[in-house]
């Protein structure tokens, strides 16, 4: 056999030394881990079953690339999702700040997620000073790291090759790219699942209770990371280590039990914390409506984001048949694929669920304990049970929660092609055991041990008849080349979707893939030195798009609440930008026409700028020319294009535009979906006198007061937290704030209320707008809660 052929069915390791020692007596049978399973790890064993020289080399060269790909002009994202930059900001100055995760240093309001994520970036911060790098890099570490243990978790059990193509696919994925050069928490999470999984690969080799209790802790602080997305993942762990390990199954329940306590410990002390620490002396829950961690975690980010109820949203999905939400897009089956979630994620997602269905069928009839199959289950489940969830929730999904999808589609994608191609071979005939050979022997002392539970995962074929031999040779062939014709052609439709960028690649890649999936068709009739040729024809073919997506996408700046891999898309959004059919470059729209301030208004508004009637903003109902008593809050005083109520919403048409670059929104729904960058004027007014107050401001919605305060680096009230409609502060006790002294100015503009919740952002900027004089700042409304005769009345 050539040796570069032998790539893809060089065998895995052996596990490590068992956890645990095997139990004597009459049980001994029913717990004792399969003969396989005791073998030494490989370093310490026959140096011929160590890795191939090429291997360690090869890893390197994934990783760094890797680490280049998402460290390449990371600072040009800027703050990247304010909401967030603030955050880290506060907790770099409060340690306070830093446990609660608070918007800003003075504890007025948190952010709406557990806080685990922005800890590591706070830290960065103390140690480096306030700056995008010091934010963002941490986020890119955690995206090496998460294909490197991707990388050691595939590889245990299926060896180099297929660890190799699972960190390549995880690393190349448009989303991927994207929320690792990101700031939000997904990053972290995956991380911990990743973890996760190894965790459960080592406890199930052995019956460990020490890793199985880990992955409950791993789990854990996922959920201290983002909440019940983290537990998505935790029926597929525990249903496959109570399938799989080795041991009597009371000892996997009792053992699972203790995972379960572990889960518990390492994601509800924080919450016991929260809870039980008074109201008066923490900063408000946001995203909450009752100050409350476990309404937080159980509604708006728990059973909300399924059922769409999430009391003081700004809008969920829509149910399978009819329109998609203002955010959220349309539920039903095809979601992941449909234009605007396909080019973050799906690329591969057919070839994974085609190898899953084929590695399972391959599998047949294993023994309980067989590690083949417990990883297709362990990697499937995972994906199917998120990936369901994603298509169906009808509360808030942005199309970057699909990162969480990536390290299970490039694990299949490595497992199922290294496993169909190894029963390639073996229809062949097999060969010597040795390193790098097509089929390993199973262990002779282990005679009634099922082959694939054995070190190299042999195919099953080995011990079955000439003719199951030859059948599952072509049907591993013939499965090969079908999925590689498919994820040519759905690599052709989505590139389709994006015509101007790179007009070659898309013919190129649907040539490319299909010629080579009716070469792998002819393998065997193949010199064998062509067949590595056809080997990295196909590999690239495959990973073409999604590479030139994810490069695109670290080339592009990205900023605000909803970031978007990948060029711009026909129907849906591009670089930076968010909102299904929309654009936020200027202004989002909705299907059927209306978008965001700077860009028209809400579904039915007016697109086009200007005011609306009666001086009110464009497609905002119930508005009105001084903020009175319309529906929305944060828009008190001013009018017209420049004013405090035109057509950004408190910016103005010119004043206030965010910070530069692709995809940035200018006034972005009155500071909902990002931040703005204040002038050098209005920086410098907040600035003054700025150690006489606890916040120098008060603006509604974190978006619009995190950019505030990131430019002048005092904390800055965001009232009504993310979307305006918390109840924090009360009007009454904002009231105490200004005549305490506490806050020098209100900021206007700002929030958005839907979906119900408070209207106490709407109460204060009313009482403020009928109590205070206003000043317009570089086309920005502020009102001075301190000047001379004003005072506050209830």
């Amino acid at each position: 056999m050539d040796r570069t052929e032998s790539l893809l069915t060089t065998p895995a390791d052996p596990p490590d030394d068992t956890a645990t020692a095997p139990p004597s007596g009459p049980r001994a049978a029913a717990t004792a881990p399969p003969a396989s399973s005791a073998s030494s790890h490989p370093d310490d064993a026959d140096p011929a079953r160590r890795d191939p020289r090429w291997v360690r080399p090869a890893l390197a060269v994934l990783l760094l690339g890797t680490g280049l790909l998402y460290l390449w002009g990371l600072g040009e994202s800027g703050w990247a999702n304010s909401f967030y930059s603030a955050a880290v900001q506060a907790g770099s100055e409060s340690w306070k700040a830093f446990f609660y995760g608070s918007s800003d240093a003075a504890n007025s309001i948190t952010v709406d997620k557990t806080p685990a994520a922005l800890w590591l970036m706070a830290l960065s911060v103390r140690i480096f000073g306030l700056n995008s790098w010091a934010i963002l890099v941490p986020q890119a570490l955690l995206g090496v790291a998460s294909v490197g243990v991707l990388y050691a978790t595939v590889r245990r059990w299926y060896g180099p090759a297929a660890g190799l193509i699972a960190g390549t696919v995880l690393a190349l994925t448009p989303v991927a790219t994207l929320m690792f050069r990101f700031n939000n928490p997904d990053a972290l999470l995956v991380l911990l699942l990743v973890l996760g999984v190894y965790a459960t690969v080592r406890a199930v080799e052995t019956a460990s209770t020490r890793w199985i209790v880990l992955v409950g802790v791993l789990v854990g602080f996922g959920f201290l990371t983002k909440m019940l997305q983290a537990f998505l993942v935790v029926p597929v762990f525990a249903g496959v280590y109570l399938l799989a390990a080795p041991t009597g199954f009371w000892r996997r329940i009792r053992q699972l039990l203790l995972a379960g306590l572990g889960l518990v410990v390492a994601a509800g002390w924080w919450v016991a914390t929260v809870e039980l620490v008074p109201a008066s002396a923490r900063p408000y829950i946001g995203g909450s409506q009752n100050n409350s961690i476990l309404e937080l975690t159980l509604g708006y980010n728990g059973l909300g984001r399924i059922t769409g109820d999430e009391e003081g949203s700004v809008g969920g999905g829509a149910r399978m048949g009819g329109g998609g939400g203002p955010f959220s897009g349309q539920t039903g089956w095809l979601r992941m694929f449909d234009t605007e979630v396909g080019g973050q994620i799906s690329w591969l997602l057919p070839a994974a669920l085609i190898l899953l269905v084929a590695g399972l069928v391959l599998a047949g009839r294993a023994a309980r304990t067989d590690r083949r199959r417990a990883g297709l289950l362990l990697w499937g489940g995972w994906l199917l049970v998120t990936g369901l969830i994603f298509s169906f929730m009808s509360g808030i999904f942005h199309a970057y929660y699909t990162v969480a999808l990536a390290p299970a589609v490039g694990a299949l994608v490595g497992i199922g092609t290294v496993l169909l191609w190894r029963e390639r071979r073996a229809a062949a005939g097999p060969v010597s055991p040795v390193a790098g050979s097509a089929v390993p022997a199973a262990p002779a002392a282990a005679p009634d041990v099922d082959a694939a539970t054995a070190p190299g995962v042999a195919p099953a074929s080995v011990t079955g008849g000439r003719r199951s031999l030859r059948w599952r040779g072509w049907f591993a062939t013939g499965t090969l080349a079908v999925t590689l014709a498919v994820t040519a052609w759905w690599s052709w439709r989505l590139l389709g979707r994006s015509a101007d960028f790179q007009p070659w690649l898309r013919p190129a890649v649907l040539v490319a893939g299909l010629a080579v999936a009716v070469l792998i068709l002819l393998t065997r009739r193949l010199p064998r030195r062509l067949v590595p040729v056809v080997l990295a024809l196909g590999a690239s073919a495959a990973l073409a798009g999604p590479a030139a997506y994810a490069a695109q996408t670290a080339g592009t700046p990205h900023t605000g609440s909803i970031p978007s891999a990948g060029p711009n898309v026909q129907g849906g959004f591009g670089p930076g930008r968010g909102g299904p059919g929309g654009r936020m470059g200027d202004g989002m729209e909705f299907p059927g026409g209306g978008g965001f301030p700077g860009g028209g208004g809400f579904p039915g508004g007016n697109r086009d700028g200007g005011t609306g009637q009666n001086g009110q903003p464009p497609g905002f109902p119930g508005g009105t020319a001084n903020g009175g008593t319309g529906q929305f809050p944060g828009f008190p005083g001013g009018t017209g294009q420049n004013g405090g109520t035109g057509q950004n919403g408190g910016t103005g048409q010119d004043g206030g535009r965010t910070r530069g670059g692709q995809g940035r929104t200018g006034g972005g729904m009155g500071g909902l979906l990002d931040s703005r960058e204040p002038s050098a004027a209005l920086k410098a007014l907040l600035t003054a006198d700025a150690d006489d107050y606890t916040w120098v401001a008060a603006a509604v919605g974190s978006n619009n007061a995190s950019g505030y305060q990131l430019a002048t680096g005092r904390p800055v009230m965001a009232v009504g937290g993310f979307n305006g409609s918390d109840p924090s502060p009360t009007l009454a006790r904002f009231q105490e704030y200004v005549a305490a002294g506490k806050i020098h100015y209100f900021v206007g503009g700002g929030g958005f209320r839907a979906n119900g919740g408070s209207s106490a952002s709407q109460e204060i900027a009313t009482w403020v707008a009928g109590n205070f004089t206003a000043q317009t700042v570089d086309g920005v409304t502020v009102y001075d809660l301190t000047s001379a005769g004003q005072e506050a009345q209830g």
